[in-house]
């Protein structure tokens, strides 16, 4: 009996040599990216979100945007024409976790940062209709009564920095004071006008 129908009809040895390929394919291909600097180092200009954007982050998530919006625009004219340069990965090595999805009922939002003013993304939150009238996209108007946590932020500042976030003592320090009397409306607008916006300046 050959190696070859042994281990096609022996279940243990079926999962063994199964586990030793993929165990062996995924380490050929993700170790040398932690060697590789484009993945591992942020792009130029790139800094981690502020306190006020980090809370934004945090409510996209809680609120689950990435149901319909993706973040990560793939290297193909039909999406950089539409949405711009594509994603690359230096844009990304402060997000923990990762926000890309691939879900898009709605446009993707990787490049959003800067496209439209402050006011139109607020009116965008509460009636998402009233900007873009064949939306289906639902309203968020309690984030305009929703005042942000101080405390919260600072911790969630903190443990960041404890996997490598490069937060200094100050930044954490003033993260109370930084979204004092802010809105949880504040907070997302201020991280959708942030998304994108290095890679844009550097194109």
């Amino acid at each position: 009996m050959g190696i070859q129908e042994k281990s096609e009809t022996n279940v243990f040895w079926l999962i063994v040599l199964v586990v030793l390929v993929v165990s062996v394919g995924g380490i050929v291909q993700i170790v040398p990216l932690f060697y590789q600097r484009s993945t591992t180092e942020a792009v130029a200009g790139l800094e981690p979100y502020t306190a006020l954007q980090l809370a934004g982050r945090d409510i996209y998530q809680a609120e689950g945007c990435m149901g319909c919006h993706s973040q990560h625009i793939r290297p193909f004219r039909a999406e950089t024409e539409r949405y711009g340069h594509y994603s690359v990965a230096g844009e990304f090595v402060y997000d923990h976790p990762f926000l890309w999805s691939s879900k898009r009922t709605g446009p993707d939002l990787a490049r959003v940062g800067g496209r439209y003013s402050d006011e139109w993304h607020r009116v965008h939150l509460i009636n998402p209709r009233d900007v873009v009238p064949e939306s289906i996209m639902p309203g968020y108007p309690w984030l305009e009564d929703n005042l942000l946590d101080g405390e919260t932020i600072t911790m969630h500042m903190r443990a960041l920095r404890t996997i490598g976030v490069p937060y200094s003592e100050e930044d954490i320090a003033g993260a109370a004071a930084a979204v004092e009397g802010k809105t949880e409306m504040d907070a997302v607008i201020a991280y959708l006008q942030g998304l994108g916006v290095h890679v844009k300046l550097r194109r």
